[in-house]
């Protein structure tokens, strides 16, 4: 695979080519090494959360389906317009970008590129037929940290923050909640609070950390971050005071193996598989949302040791249920957004 330094990207989008830089699209394409495919992080890959989750979807397709995608890392706010418009210019098949704050700019440009596929990962806009975001629907995964978050409270307060409050988070962050106290009341008589809040960040350690650590200093015994970098600051603190941790997006059980004492991954090998299989088939629906869940097989639970059987079992029937329909996940929904 390749890798472009964000630098590059911007004078690319300049106009100043390399030699070797772009690949001329030529005939029909027979394999899936002829498809020019580039992969936008808004992170670093070695990030232990998002960002990896996203690389690893890359590194699957192009071990896996044959693809030769290439990827650039740490790409600012600033620069996602210029660096859709670099790609599309240079006549790519299909721009991946790892996240909702894409949408805008992945809107905004794909119309003057129609002959280009614009696929955001957790995207939930589709304004033009050649936009065809993919989205995992994470509140089934929240579901089944909610029930772990339920049975783990021992003080009855919970403590849930998010990068930034679009639908998709406040809809996963209600899903989690909703179930942890649905689950803490019916399985251990016992009412809980859930106190939440907004990092409006993606990256500030030191501010997760500071969340984290009033958060539990106020009751909080179980911390769930779903804010990429911000999280591993939370765990820090976590670690620090004595609290617990659910990981969400990766296993991040590793990361702190007596703080952090779950974890639901995102199985972005098979999500990416499964979004590039479709779009090389000719599947991948533009002018609306792709969505995959637990049907899919993109969500895993990953334990510590000291999980019981009872809350496996619990996870198990749980998946079970929402892959036969059986889960009103729209009712959990605050609709506050």
């Amino acid at each position: 695979m390749k890798k472009i330094s964000a630098f590059l990207a911007i004078l690319l989008s300049g106009g100043i080519l390399f030699a070797g830089g772009a690949q001329e699209a030529s005939g029909e394409k027979s394999k899936p090494a002829d498809y020019k495919i580039v992969l936008i992080l808004p992170g670093p890959i070695n990030d232990q959360s998002w960002n990896a989750t996203n690389y690893a979807g890359l590194v699957a397709c192009n071990k896996e389906l044959g693809t030769n995608m290439e990827y650039i890392e740490n790409v600012p706010a600033g620069d996602y317009e210029s660096t859709f418009r670099n790609y599309a210019e240079r006549e790519y098949d299909l721009i991946m970008a790892a996240g909702t704050q894409f949408d805008e700019a992945a809107n905004k440009i794909a119309p003057m590129y129609p002959n280009t596929t614009f696929c955001v990962v957790n995207g939930l806009m589709a304004k033009s037929e050649n936009a065809a975001p993919i989205f995992p629907k994470e509140y089934e995964a929240s579901y089944l940290a909610g029930i772990i978050a339920g049975y783990l409270t021992e003080t009855g307060k919970i403590a849930t923050v998010g990068g930034f409050p679009n639908k998709a988070m406040i809809d996963l962050l209600d899903v989690y909640e909703a179930t942890a106290k649905q689950y803490a009341q019916e399985k251990r008589g016992k009412s809980i609070e859930a106190v939440r809040a907004y990092a409006n960040s993606w990256s500030d350690l030191a501010l997760g950390k500071q969340m984290a650590e009033t958060m539990i200093d106020n009751g909080a015994d179980v911390l769930f971050f779903y804010a990429n970098q911000v999280g591993l600051g939370a765990i820090q603190a976590a670690k620090e005071k004595g609290a617990m941790f659910i990981g969400f997006s990766s296993n991040q059980n590793n990361v702190a193996p007596d703080t952090v004492l779950a974890s639901i991954g995102f199985d972005f090998a098979t999500f990416y598989k499964w979004a590039v299989g479709n779009y090389l088939a000719g599947k991948l629906e533009g002018g609306k949302v792709n969505k995959a869940g637990l049907a899919e097989g993109i969500f895993v639970p990953y334990y510590g040791k000291s999980i019981p059987k009872e809350i496996k079992t619990a996870v198990d029937d749980a998946t079970q249920a929402a892959i036969a329909g059986n889960v009103d996940f729209e009712s959990m929904f605050s609709g506050s957004f």
